[in-house]
């Protein structure tokens, strides 16, 4: 069996109501685990996860989630997802990371910084969008949609409904999206797929 438990923590109300079901999909649709369980997510603003202490109070937040009942023998993993904004993920990253395992929380912890922003996941596959998208006739969305910097402002400029809402929108669209798209033109979002991946290997097949 390939289960997994996950204690998100997030910096944004829209990640905060679908990282769950962000998650679920890669985990069972593209990886083909068995389960994850993801459990409440820790809500902190970048301001303070970007900062050590910030970051380590937000891991032992989501460590003791972990160890809440109900209790399971499934592993158990952090993850950290916060948007890159202004930054190149390969300049932060690395920092968060150190200080996310430096949190006396005892627990395996990953940080995946979305370049630019989490729409612009949306933006990287967005002909499977077309429901919630206003995009032309037989538009290609670019292959490179962390280069050309597509993230919230261009999910509003495209966005059908009367405007835009990441807690309202961001679930949606997240069931909507190719995940092999986007996985392929997105590299911080294969850098979130790689993690996941990377657990699955530890734990299954076992059972």
């Amino acid at each position: 069996m390939s289960r997994l438990r996950v204690a998100p923590v997030v910096e944004g109300h829209g990640e905060f109501h679908c990282i769950r079901i962000l998650l679920d999909r890669v985990w069972r649709e593209l990886l083909e685990g068995e389960y994850v369980e993801v459990v409440r997510p820790v809500r902190k603003s970048r301001g303070q996860l970007v900062k050590p202490d910030g970051m380590g109070d937000a891991v032992r937040l989501a460590a003791k989630a972990l160890s809440s009942p109900p209790l399971s023998d499934d592993p158990g993993l952090v993850l950290v997802l916060i948007d890159a904004d202004e930054d190149c993920p390969r300049d932060p990253g690395p920092r968060l990371q150190d200080a996310a395992n430096q949190a006396p929380a005892g627990v395996d912890v990953a940080c995946v910084l979305a370049n630019v922003e989490y729409e612009t996941w949306f933006a990287a596959a967005a002909e499977s969008l077309n429901r919630y998208l206003d995009l032309p006739p037989g538009l290609v969305a670019s292959e490179t949609p962390e280069e050309a910097r597509h993230g919230k402002a261009w999910v509003e400029r495209h966005f059908r409904g009367v405007k835009y809402s990441e807690t309202q929108d961001q679930p949606a669209l997240t069931r909507a999206l190719d995940l092999a798209l986007c996985r392929r033109r997105s590299p911080s979002f294969d850098k979130l797929c790689r993690e996941l991946e990377r657990r699955l290997r530890t734990v299954g097949p076992r059972g």
